[in-house]
C-alpha cells in the first residue's frame, strides 16, 4: 500500500492558504476535473428525505453520515432554477442553487428534529451571504422542507434558537424554503472527506469553520457528526 508523504510545516501552511475555499480546493472554475454526477441513491420503503444547505457540502456530509438511522448522504445542488447544473455553473453564483446535502433516513430511528439539531451546530446561522470563508449565495445556509411537517418542525427549531442566547435573537438568516429539486454533485465531490483527507482537513482549517463553530456553539460545536 502506498503512503502519502508527510507534509512539512511550511508545506502545510501553503496548503492552508491555497485551499481556503471550497471552490479553490478543487482548482475552481474550468480546472475542476470533468465528471458526471452519480445516480441518485434509492430511497428504501418507509424512508424520509431531508435537504439541507450549510456552505461547502464536503463539510456537511460527515456531520450526518455516521448518525444511526441515516441511510445515505449525497452532496449536490438545490434551490436554483437551472436543471442539472454543473459545479462550475453553481460556483458562479448565477444558477440560484446552494451547495446542499440530501439525507435519506429512517424516521423510526432518527427524527427530523434531531437532524436539524445536528444541522444548526454545524453551521453559522447568523452569517448572511455565505458560510465561513465561502461567500456567495451558492454557500448560503438553507433548510429545504419536503412537506408541511418538515416545514413546521423547521420553523419551530429556528424559533427555539432565536429564544436562546442573545447572539441569535433576531439575527438568524438561515432560509427556510420549500424543496423544489436536488441534483447530485459530480462524483469527485461525494465523500470528499474520505477520498482526499489531507486536502479536506486543510480546507476546513484554512476556512476557519471549526474555529467559528466553537465561538457560536462552544462544546456542542459540530455535535454528533464531524468530531
Amino acid at each position: 500500500m502506498s503512503r502519502r508523504p508527510i507534509l512539512t510545516r511550511a508545506a502545510f501552511a501553503t496548503l492552508l492558504f491555497v485551499l481556503s475555499s471550497c471552490a479553490q480546493a478543487t482548482g475552481g472554475g474550468d480546472t475542476a476535473p470533468a465528471a458526471s454526477a452519480p445516480p441518485t441513491p434509492a430511497i428504501p420503503a418507509g424512508a424520509a428525505v431531508a435537504t439541507l444547505a450549510g456552505g461547502c457540502f464536503w463539510c456537511m456530509e460527515p456531520a450526518f453520515a455516521q448518525l444511526k438511522g441515516v441511510y445515505s448522504v449525497t452532496s449536490g445542488y438545490s434551490g436554483g432554477t437551472v436543471k442539472n447544473p454543473s459545479y462550475e455553473q453553481v460556483s458562479s453564483g448565477r444558477t440560484g442553487h446552494a451547495e446542499s446535502v440530501q439525507i435519506v433516513y429512517d424516521p423510526a430511528r432518527i427524527g427530523y428534529d434531531r437532524l436539524l439539531r445536528v444541522y444548526w451546530h454545524n453551521i453559522d446561522p447568523v452569517s448572511a451571504g455565505g458560510q465561513f470563508c465561502d461567500r456567495g449565495t451558492q454557500y448560503r445556509s438553507a433548510i429545504f422542507y419536503h412537506d408541511s411537517t418538515q416545514h413546521r418542525i423547521a420553523e419551530a427549531s429556528k424559533a427555539a434558537l432565536e429564544k436562546g442566547p442573545r447572539k441569535f435573537r433576531g439575527k438568524i438568516v438561515t432560509e427556510i424554503a420549500p424543496f423544489t429539486g436536488f441534483y447530485p454533485a459530480e462524483e469527485y465531490h461525494q465523500d470528499y472527506h474520505d477520498k482526499e483527507p489531507i486536502q479536506y482537513q486543510s480546507y476546513r482549517q484554512g476556512c476557519g469553520r471549526d474555529r467559528r463553530l466553537r465561538e457560536l456553539w462552544g462544546a456542542d460545536a459540530g455535535i454528533e457528526g464531524s468530531r
